[in-house]
């Protein structure tokens, strides 16, 4: 019998198109940009630091230290359930491409994954927000501050290739040796994975559903997480390599798909703020400023540059940090222990007597549309994200700013 009358049918070929290569990544960003909308639809967008924060202090509170027994418990925390469910849906899509394995990576890339990690949590707390709330959703919002946040990134992206490039020719043996891989699912032994990501899909939803009676908020950010998660992971989708690519390799499509994620989530962002879509018992001036954070300019500017060191350095953003942590990559599960560490310890401890000492005028919301309008607020966003499209396809072709 040949291979091909193995096949399952329609289906058989229908779970091949998602589960046996992975996505080209502007199709990860189109519909990650999508599901950014619909949970701003339901309530408000997406966001990373912030669940991550959500993991950090439930392990203090258990712990007993810091006073943080009256912490949001994860399972009543709308972010802290939409990460933890991204990870499980980055391994559900691991599972079920059988691309699920325990990759231990030498002892110095365990350490560069927890200190980038710990940077990361200094930057999304000084910074308020990551490379997701105040990158990936923050520019669609039309914040100021995420335009200088992204500044911001730019160039701690930059110093941290600068430091990764000297460390390898002055340190070649801190980031070799040994790697070891567990649980791969290689050949016919393998095929337990598919059953096991079938059997997380299940409890997620069955999860969704606990939440339906009470909460359907909740029930839709476990089932987005999931999705975002899943979709992340087939599609490689990462935003450290959209901003470290092109002064690597040069290469552009990581870029693109960021890019197209963002586009899509501005054109339906704009159309929420603008009409008042989910307002409820809001004011229309409370929907318009969502995830406009008073961090322009100062803020943003730091906290940017420490989160684009930190997350070169450890090798994954917020979300790319998670759906690798659902994958089995232990650098990442490395990065994500310093974020959860730092972060409660550097919200409650380091980042509020640098601000009290920050002039107000250094620090404010500040909305786009207040000074441009609705039209011109979308058209500068829309010409940023065009000038990154022309410089990275240029640097592709050219590699005038790659060091490879």
């Amino acid at each position: 019998m040949s291979e091909k009358s193995k096949e399952t049918g329609v289906l058989g070929q229908l779970f091949k198109t998602f589960f046996a290569k992975h996505w080209p990544v502007w199709i990860g960003g189109i519909v990650l940009g999508t599901l950014n909308i619909l949970l701003f639809a339901i309530k408000s967008p997406w966001g990373a630091s912030g669940g991550i924060n959500n993991f950090g202090e439930n392990v203090y509170r258990l712990i007993g230290i810091f006073g943080l027994e009256n912490s949001t418990h994860l399972n009543a925390s709308f972010y802290g359930m939409l990460c933890l469910f991204l990870v499980i849906g980055s391994f559900i899509g691991a599972l079920l491409s059988k691309e699920f394995a325990l990759r231990i990576p030498p002892k110095g890339e365990l350490i560069k994954g927890f200190i980038g990690g710990g940077l990361m949590a200094l930057g999304a707390t000084f910074g308020i927000g990551c490379t997701i709330g105040a990158f990936f959703s923050g520019m669609p919002a039309m914040s100021g501050g995420a335009i200088i946040f992204t500044i911001g990134l730019f160039l701690g992206v930059i110093i941290a290739l600068k430091y990764l490039m000297w460390e390898m020719e002055k340190f070649p043996g801190f980031s070799t040796g040994k790697s070891y891989t567990f649980l791969a699912g290689t050949g016919k032994s393998g095929n337990w994975q598919k059953w096991a990501g079938w059997i997380a899909l299940i409890i997620t939803f069955i999860i969704a559903y606990q939440y339906s009676g009470g909460n359907k908020i909740m029930t839709w950010f476990i089932i987005i997480g999931m999705l975002m998660g899943l979709i992340s992971q087939r599609s490689r989708f990462c935003i450290v390599k959209a901003f470290r690519d092109p002064f690597m390799t040069g290469e552009a499509d990581g870029s693109v798909g960021v890019m197209a994620g963002l586009f899509i989530g501005l054109f339906g962002f704009t159309i929420i703020k603008y009409f008042g879509i989910g307002v409820g018992d809001i004011a229309l001036r409370t929907r318009e400023m969502t995830w406009v954070f008073p961090h322009f300019f100062f803020r943003a500017a730091i906290g940017g540059f420490i989160f684009g060191l930190g997350m070169t350095i450890a090798g994954g953003c917020a979300v790319g940090t998670l759906w690798r942590v659902g994958e089995g990559q232990i650098k990442l599960w490395a990065s994500a222990l310093g974020f959860l560490i730092i972060s409660p310890i550097s919200k409650l401890y380091i980042v509020p007597p640098i601000v009290a000492a920050i002039p107000q005028s250094w620090d404010f919301k500040n909305y786009l549309p207040d000074y441009l309008g609705y039209a011109g607020a979308f058209a500068l966003v829309t010409l940023i994200i065009l000038i990154w499209y022309v410089f990275v396809k240029w640097n592709e072709k050219t590699g005038k700013f790659s060091a490879y």
